[in-house]
């Protein structure tokens, strides 16, 4: 469940699209500000929230999370702190599209999300984005917590929050690693479905969506 933060291209149209549709959200004030006032959800697996990151804090947690040898197979952040407080800097002093977080399960971090907005990122010259798309990164922190369902637990409920506090948003987006085998299958019992496979800079990933039409369905 690994991010992807394709390098910038050089300007021409594209990045001007990008600049344009980052005015246009600054005005309308829908970026992602508001992750810290979502609320918990109830889950088979507890009480679940996100609670966005203080590096502070939340780095040697982090740091720890990105040495593990199975997360960093994927995220390519393992190393010393400073590796982990560059990535995820990197989105708390940006613009808004993307929120670093910790899932919370009856009050114990054990998971890391970003939040991000897919259809302002450079992900979104990859496949057809439509406005107010919405991505999710997610790591597993705690090996007890993987392959007994909990991943797919968190996917679907994080989806739901999505949808309820972003309600121009049509769809929640991932682009797993296609090798990431237990990712992928997570999404699908999530309710996420396989949309397509797409060459990104950094690899070749399953666009897995889930739709706001289907949210009752699936």
């Amino acid at each position: 469940m690994s991010p992807t933060r394709p390098p910038a291209d050089p300007p021409g149209d594209d990045t001007l699209d990008l600049r344009v549709d980052d005015l246009v959200a600054l005005l309308d004030g829908d970026l992602l500000d508001s992750v810290a006032a979502w609320g918990p959800a109830d889950t088979p697996a507890g009480s679940f929230r996100l609670v966005p990151v203080r590096l502070e804090r939340d780095l040697p947690l982090l740091t720890r999370w990105m040495n593990d040898p199975a997360v960093a197979a994927f995220w390519e952040l393992a190393g010393p702190d400073t590796v982990t407080a560059e990535h995820v800097r990197a989105q708390l002093e940006g613009d808004g599209r993307s929120v670093p977080c910790l899932g919370v399960l009856d009050g114990t971090p054990m998971s890391y999300f970003e939040i991000y907005r897919a259809d302002l990122d450079p992900l979104a010259r990859h496949y057809p984005a439509l406005p107010h798309d919405t991505g999710i990164h997610l790591l597993i922190g705690g090996v007890t917590d993987r392959g007994r369902g909990v991943g797919t637990t968190l996917l679907r409920a994080v989806a739901d929050l999505v949808l309820d506090h972003r309600p121009r948003c049509t769809r929640v987006l991932a682009e797993p690693d296609i090798r990431n085998t237990p990712s992928v299958s997570a999404f699908l019992s999530g309710g996420f479905r396989f949309a397509a496979e797409v060459d990104l800079p950094d690899k070749r990933a399953a666009l897995m969506i889930r739709d706001r039409a289907l949210r009752h369905v699936l």
